[in-house]
């Protein structure tokens, strides 16, 4: 009788990813929430838009969006570039954070809002990019 050696995986892939878009979504929850106890003020005006109050349900659609379009943009790198998807992913997923944070520079808010707004953006690349990459490469 032989025995073969399995490796020993507690969380799949697609369950670790699948559970960081979860994080990401919460993360960004959280900091709302937190805000919002701590009464900030969400209302922005963007230049050329009417003001609008962001309310959670933009965040978690937003955040639940970035996520998955993160997730998709990870599995075709894995697809087209096998061995260099992780790092260039990660590149990527710096760069979309950094620039992400742009339209808060002309936004119209308080400071508490576009803290608390910079820091949901910041938090979405931060869960993702520990969650998302595989770990056996």
């Amino acid at each position: 009788m032989s025995a073969t050696a399995q490796p020993a995986t507690t969380v799949t892939s697609g369950r670790r990813r699948a559970i960081g878009v979860a994080g990401a979504v919460l993360a960004c929850v959280l900091i709302w929430v937190i805000g919002a106890i701590a009464g900030v003020d969400y209302t922005v005006k963007n230049p050329g838009q009417p003001e609008m109050t962001v309310g959670i349900g933009p965040v978690v659609i937003f955040s639940l969006g970035a996520a998955l379009v993160g997730w998709a943009a990870l599995a075709v790198l894995e697809r087209f570039l096998p061995r260099r998807a992780t790092a260039v992913w990660i590149a990527l997923a710096v760069v979309v954070a950094l620039l992400s944070l742009l339209p808060l520079m002309g936004t119209e808010a308080t400071t508490g809002a576009k803290l608390t707004l910079g820091a949901m953006h910041l938090a979405v690349a931060a869960v993702l990019i520990s969650l998302l990459p595989s770990r056996h490469r």
